[in-house]
């Protein structure tokens, strides 16, 4: 008997060090998607494609757990509009798509373009930690970008619709820009930062879907509504998607849909 519990026991341990703590959840049109634990931190990877390929395919590809889309890209040239940083390394610039940096108006917007907001992930003397801030912002000492995925804007602690060049508004206060359908009702891909009880770092995880489409503007409200302490939206409209077990999710939910080609992903390795 003690021997049986011995094994019982060996058994559980091995199957909670390989556990990769993610809980999917539904409720009225919208995916809350939780990732807790430092293991999770290990196998989060922000990664592109050189040609542009379906979340699905980046899915399988990655022999991934969990893949969601991220950073915005042209799809004329299938060059990146976002930084992606992975293993250390810049691996996608935004500086080198000709078509952003040619544009005469974006050309005049270009640093707050280039400074909108991006999710890290840092090693801060071998200990790693989440982190959502402007792009140009500094790590603390002793930490580096591990691996990071631009996208914009940032949602809490507050809105930066203006500031990360989504909306242009005139003298007057009217509208008269607006990209990324920041102020209309469209799905979403949202991520945030929350403290738990026990003081540790929770990502939360939003694919609002077109059964519950939103604003920027609503898509804050509902990250305030679950408390976290900072969020950003990444890409989103026909760009949300993400794929996690038998469970495959676009904008439209269109059966067999497998989705918009697209450039950057976050996945978290098996």
């Amino acid at each position: 008997m003690k021997k049986i519990i011995t094994l019982f026991l060996m058994f559980y341990t091995v199957l909670s060090v390989n556990a990769c703590p993610i809980d999917v959840n539904y409720d009225n049109g919208i995916y809350h998607i939780t990732l807790t634990g430092n293991k999770v931190k290990k196998n989060i990877e922000f990664v592109s494609s050189s040609n542009l390929i379906t979340n699905r395919e980046a899915h399988r590809k990655a022999n991934s757990q969990l893949t969601i889309n991220t950073g915005f890209f042209d799809p004329k040239n299938q060059k990146t509009i976002s930084y992606i940083v992975n293993d250390y390394q810049i691996a996608e610039d935004p500086v080198f798509n000709t078509n952003l940096m040619m544009n005469p108006v974006l050309r005049k917007n270009m640093k707050a373009i280039l400074n909108r907001t991006e999710f890290r992930v840092l090693d801060c003397d071998s200990k790693l930690k989440y982190e959502i801030a402007e792009h140009s912002a500094k790590t603390d000492f002793l930490c580096s970008i591990k691996t990071s995925a631009q996208g914009g804007p940032q949602l809490l602690p507050t809105l930066r619709l203006e500031e990360e060049f989504f909306v242009v508004k005139d003298s007057d206060g009217n509208v008269v820009r607006e990209s990324a359908s920041a102020l209309h009702k469209v799905p979403r891909t949202l991520i945030g930062l929350k403290t738990s009880e026990k003081g540790e770092q929770e990502v939360h995880i939003f694919i609002v879907t077109n059964a519950n489409p939103m604003t920027l503007i609503e898509a804050r409200d509902l990250c305030a509504s679950y408390g976290l302490e900072s969020a950003m939206a990444f890409d989103g409209g026909s760009s949300t998607s993400f794929d996690y077990k038998n469970i495959h999710v676009v904008s439209t939910q269109d059966s067999g849909d497998t989705g918009r080609a697209l450039k950057s992903f976050m996945i978290i390795k098996k």
